[in-house]
């Protein structure tokens, strides 16, 4: 028996894999949502998408942090004052109540696609 969602996934093509730079991030606008789209490495296998919003110092620049990991976790540390997110969730590895948006990623033909709606 196959389960159906709710609602289906939409998937919104971003930018393509060879615009982001390995081990950095660019800012999407998707609407009035800002999402930071992360390249891990020189693949295209870690594509992440978080929230664009950094809830400490109540920017939009968590595209513009220190990419990396801790202990095996792809992360970034916000620009400015340096708390770092698990890239896969969201979760602020620094202060367990933090947590900004993360949405799933896809890529097709070079293109990355980030999924708004989740079941």
């Amino acid at each position: 028996m196959s389960v159906v969602p709710s609602t289906w996934p939409e998937w919104i093509d971003v930018c393509a894999v060879d615009e982001i730079t390995p081990d950095t991030g660019v800012a999407v606008l998707i609407g009035d949502l800002q999402i930071a789209v992360v390249r891990v490495g020189e693949g295209d296998d870690q594509i992440f998408a978080v929230g664009n919003y950094d809830p400490f110092s109540h920017a939009f620049v968590i595209a513009r942090g220190i990419v990396g990991d801790r202990g095996g976790i792809p992360k970034i540390a916000s620009p400015i004052f340096k708390q770092n997110f698990d890239l896969t969730n969201g979760q602020c590895l620094d202060d367990a109540a933090v947590r900004i948006p993360s949405y799933l990623t896809r890529v097709r033909d070079g293109r990355i696609a980030v999924c708004l709606t989740q079941d």
